[in-house]
């Protein structure tokens, strides 16, 4: 046998591929994007002051309690309502399905803190429904009747359910709709009712989609704050503030902090293994689109009734609450403040969104470009920060940030004798950083999408004619994308102006945005004051859910 010289040849060297500006570019825009989960988790197993224990023996278990209780009756309704609402305006034909169809999702607009503002200001003591039954049967006091409690877990399980249902119904609608109409052809052949058709056919292909938009739901339920401290409901995210700004401990709020991210994580396993069978096949190429059937009687008015109440509650209910105070007191608009919480708004929420959108245009172009393997797990890990709630996320970064800011302090102290005070944490800074991580999800989104659809053959004959891989991508890609990019800044511009319990956290201090206005005054009992900010936050919003609407057509 010939020995075979296994030597690498003196003049030959091995030649290790280096990472080019791209790659380390995506991924440490990915590591800034994951870092404040990383830094809450090491906080909660590395405490200056560990009470946990004492967290496991008192508060923990009633905050855990009520969040999961928050969590089953929102799930319960949203899947509900969400899927009974697609049902009807896919398959049936009544009066107002035409226009109910896409006033359906107008609910995304408003915020769930605002629906709770208005809710309680509209079945109140003082409030129209309660006044309106003392006029009318000539009660005097509050001892002459009994109404129920209004700040209660149940209603604000309606409100979150009445602002969160669109998720459900955007996609099990998307679903019937992608079912193929031989189907319900052949289920009525065989004998099924309408509710068979339902519970048989139509439920069972749809159940992956459903299942999604109820864990969306769900992770917007876990992450609020205004709603459920407007009505008095101890959960995870209120006692994250309660243990940092009551208690003073940075501590405690990250181990609950801890609670929430792995209640969000099982969260996203549950949807990634929904979309994972989320697949739908079309039997034949002559297979027929859902033909709607038409209702009469009775039966048509019922749905429609069926249909309107959601949008009602969750739209008409906090817009013409908060339009009739806009309206009786038209001073309010003039009211000192609001103009700086406007611009302020807009600053931080502008900086977010181009910041957050020239990222993820980086990222995804990186991971395109890039040759190693582990680049394919950037994109999906990057999307965690959209399912960590705002307050989990403040804990993650204010506390790192505030060290880096002192340390920065003191080291132009020392070069310069002038002490500069905090740079970071004293400023929007760390607000806009927190949004960027929190909306990432949503512009990469949007991105990658818009990559995908660019033919590959037109940065390929860009390459062969000497263009660099950044030439392509201002000479091809972001023309192309136009369109996209600006969808995606006014998506995430959208959430910063929604944004609250990330917003309270790390403003500095005296500065309001519209929503830290609109919870403040209302939290004062001053919704005639909150009114105008809150129909600039929902009037935001709407321009939002017009361009879903008008993508889902």
């Amino acid at each position: 046998m010939v020995e075979q010289n296994s030597q690498v040849p003196s003049g030959a060297r091995l030649r290790v591929p280096l990472p080019d500006l791209w790659t380390v570019g995506a991924f440490g825009i990915a590591l800034v994007v994951l870092a404040p989960m990383v830094s809450v988790l090491w906080i909660a197993f590395h405490p200056t002051e560990n009470i946990w224990p004492h967290l496991l023996a008192t508060v923990l278990p009633r905050y855990l309690g009520n969040t999961l209780a928050l969590m089953l009756g929102v799930a319960a309704l949203t899947a509900t309502v969400g899927t009974g609402a697609a049902w009807l305006t896919t398959m049936y034909r009544f009066p107002g399905r035409s226009w109910l169809d896409y006033a359906l999702l107008f609910p995304l607009a408003i915020p769930a803190y605002v629906g709770a503002y208005a809710l309680v200001d509209f079945l109140q003591y003082a409030g129209p429904v309660q006044s309106g039954l003392r006029d009318l049967m000539g009660w005097t006091s509050a001892r002459d009747y009994w109404f129920p409690q209004v700040r209660t877990l149940w209603l604000a399980i309606v409100v979150l359910s009445a602002a969160l249902y669109p998720y459900v119904y955007l996609l099990a609608r998307a679903a019937f709709r992608e079912q193929s109409g031989c189907s319900y052809e052949v289920a009525r052949a065989l004998g099924c009712g309408p509710w068979g058709l339902f519970a048989r056919v139509g439920l069972p292909l749809a159940r992956p989609a459903i299942a999604v938009g109820v864990a969306l739901a769900l992770m917007e339920t876990v992450a609020d704050y205004g709603t459920v401290q407007h009505f008095g409901v101890q959960t995870l995210t209120t006692g994250i503030f309660s243990t940092w700004l009551n208690g003073n401990n940075a501590g405690g709020a990250a181990q609950i902090a801890g609670v929430v991210l792995a209640l969000i994580l099982l969260l996203v396993g549950m949807e990634r293994i929904s979309r994972r069978n989320a697949r739908f096949h079309r039997q034949s190429r002559a297979s027929r689109p859902v033909e709607a059937a038409p209702l009469h009687g009775l039966s048509a008015w019922l749905a429609f009734g069926l249909c309107l109440l959601p949008f009602a509650l969750g739209f008409i209910l906090p817009v013409a609450v908060m339009g009739w105070h806009a309206l009786r007191r038209p001073e309010v608009w003039l009211a000192p403040g609001l103009g700086d919480a406007f611009r302020n708004t807009v600053v931080t929420g502008g900086a977010a969104a181009v910041l957050t959108v020239g990222a993820a245009i980086f990222l995804v172009y990186g991971v395109r470009m890039a040759q190693h393997r582990a680049a394919r797990w950037i994109l999906p890990l990057t999307t965690l920060g959209y399912a960590a709630p705002g307050a989990v996320l403040a804990v993650g970064i204010l506390i790192p940030l505030a060290g880096v800011d002192h340390q920065l302090a003191d080291a132009i102290l020392a070069l310069t004798g002038h002490d500069p005070g905090l740079l970071l944490t004293g400023t929007a800074v760390a607000l806009v950083l927190a949004y960027a991580v929190r909306f990432f999800g949503v512009a990469q989104g949007a991105v990658d999408a818009a990559f995908g659809r660019i033919s590959p053959s037109l940065p390929m004959a860009a390459r062969s004619l000497g263009r660099t891989p950044g030439g392509v991508l201002r000479a091809v890609h972001l023309p192309l994308m136009r369109a996209s990019v600006a969808t995606a800044l006014l998506l995430v511009f959208v959430d910063c102006v929604k944004e609250l319990p990330a917003t309270l956290l790390l403003r500095p201090f005296n500065y309001n945005t519209l929503s830290t206005r609109v919870f403040e005054l209302a939290s004062l009992e001053r919704l005639g004051e909150a009114a105008p900010a809150a129909l600039m936050v929902m009037a935001v919003g709407l321009t939002a859910v017009a361009l879903l609407a008008r993508a889902n057509r």
